[in-house]
């Protein structure tokens, strides 16, 4: 007869967590001798959990061009200046999933889901769809904050700590997948601190085997406490399904998030370093007299800044951030953005072989020079582009990497020459025609002269591009 015998750690947990029947977790090496000695659920943490978590509707109505009537004189003397929907007409729609995380309606969801949207539905466990209002977005996180309307308390999912998460605890995936409903599955943390993941600047995700389908976005990764542990964002897959390799944002970032929506602010502010960092390779740690790679690498230092004023130096390697380890640039990103502004952080920095401590005031990004918009309106190739001087405020908003002065492209119409000469929100504009780009207006100047080419220099991405562009 063969004996099948629970790993002693996992059953324990399990039965004192769902409330097992007494002695059994102690006899945990003998045969079940009753139905009730096996049958397990997570029916107590779902029942908890479950009324906090809802599901997001978003949508956004085209909107027509002018008809050519609306510009007749006659007309425009009796009805005015008018864009009007087109009558039932495209209708952008995005499916995904959200969480209760304040009793007076605050819901969490992915920035990617109400990206472009301007009107949401939520729908909450027990049938009811309320209207919400997007009070914050924040592409750099992929995280968005919603505010149901009408009189709360509304249920709430109580946070937990993501930094308290250990490779093999248990977790519960809710959300909306495909679209058919609220749905519960589960598994284990697979790994902590995935970089390279994509979906957002703060590369530092929890994975899970729990499955995530399309329309899980948003919801509720749930650990055996009913308390949130991260935000479900993304999963990697070849057919669209779930293949086990699921992806959530930490929960101690998501706070943050939180926090900001609270304070009635429209965006995150977050501590800025004032330094420019990179990974670690085998060939920088050989050249450095590592044995390993590890760490964030400083390549530069602004001269004006908290890490400057701090003391950090270029070829530093950062170590941890207040006693928290960090393997590379991505992971000193999310342990610094979580780090309250108006503290102070202490740095573990490797410098010479030697471990020195810098604590780092925590500040916002400064905008200087201010960002001066201007949205270019001439017959150049840059017409349709809007652009703004660069400033770290500017650069931090913008994920500009390595790139101190020039004008930024923040905006570029469709079907604009701008976008037909290939300029991309994002851009930074350093020369053109050989001359140094220093203001926006410098830019609208030089651009209003007529050219047939312009010699162009720019930064996207990090990297130095030079072409020439033509009327």
């Amino acid at each position: 007869m063969i004996r099948f015998r629970m790993a002693t750690g996992l059953a324990c947990a399990l039965l004192t967590m769902l409330g097992a029947p007494q002695g059994w977790a102690e006899d945990i090496h003998e045969v079940p001798q009753a139905r009730s000695e096996v049958v397990l659920s997570f029916s107590p943490v779902v029942k908890k959990v479950q009324p906090a978590v809802v599901n997001v509707y978003a949508s956004r109505t085209e909107r027509q061009a002018r008809n050519p009537l609306f510009d007749d004189p006659v007309f425009r003397q009796f009805f005015g200046n008018r864009d009007v929907p087109r009558p039932g007409g495209p209708t952008a729609q995005s499916l995904g999933s959200g969480v209760i995380v304040d009793p007076s309606g605050l819901v969490v969801t992915n920035y990617h889901v109400i990206d472009k949207m301007t009107e949401v539905k939520v729908a909450l466990s027990d049938k009811r769809e309320i209207e919400a209002d997007i009070v914050l977005r924040d592409r750099r996180t992929d995280l968005a904050v919603l505010k149901l309307e009408g009189n709360g308390p509304f249920p709430v999912m109580e946070l937990g700590d993501s930094d308290g998460l250990e490779v093999g605890d248990l977790v519960l995936a809710i959300g909306d997948p495909f679209g058919v409903g609220q749905t519960v599955t589960q598994g284990i943390v697979s790994g902590l601190a995935r970089t390279q993941v994509g979906g957002s600047d703060y590369q530092f995700f929890i994975q899970t085997d729990a499955a995530i389908n399309p329309g899980n976005s948003g919801g509720a990764l749930a650990d055996m406490h009913a308390r949130l542990v991260g935000i479900n964002s993304a999963i990697y897959s070849q057919s669209g399904g779930s293949i086990g390799i699921g992806f959530a944002i930490p929960v101690n970032l998501v706070k943050t998030v939180i926090q900001s929506a609270k304070n009635g602010r429209p965006d995150v502010q977050r501590p800025w370093l004032g330094a420019t960092l990179q990974a670690m390779s085998g060939e920088i740690a050989g050249t450095l007299g590592l044995d390993r790679p590890g760490g964030a690498l400083v390549a530069s230092v602004l001269d004006r800044g908290p890490a400057k004023d701090a003391g950090l130096k270029s070829s530093d390697i950062i170590t941890a951030v207040d006693g928290q380890a960090v393997d590379d640039p991505d992971g000193f990103g999310y342990r610094f953005a979580t780090k309250p502004i108006g503290s102070v952080a202490n740095l573990t920095v490797s410098r010479a072989g030697k471990s020195v401590t810098l604590p780092v005031k925590l500040i916002t990004a400064p905008e200087v020079p201010p960002r001066e918009p201007v949205k270019l309106r001439n017959r150049s190739p840059f017409s349709g582009a809007t652009i703004v001087n660069v400033s770290p405020a500017v650069a931090e908003e913008m994920s500009i990497q390595g790139v101190h002065d020039g004008v930024a492209v923040s905006d570029v119409d469709q079907s604009s020459n701008a976008a037909e000469a290939g300029l991309e929100k994002g851009d930074v504009i350093l020369s053109l025609d050989n001359e140094r780009i220093a203001s926006t207006k410098q830019m609208q100047r030089l651009t209003d002269a007529a050219h047939s080419y312009y010699r162009l220099t720019l930064s996207r991405g990090g990297r130095l591009v030079e072409t020439d562009i033509g009327e």
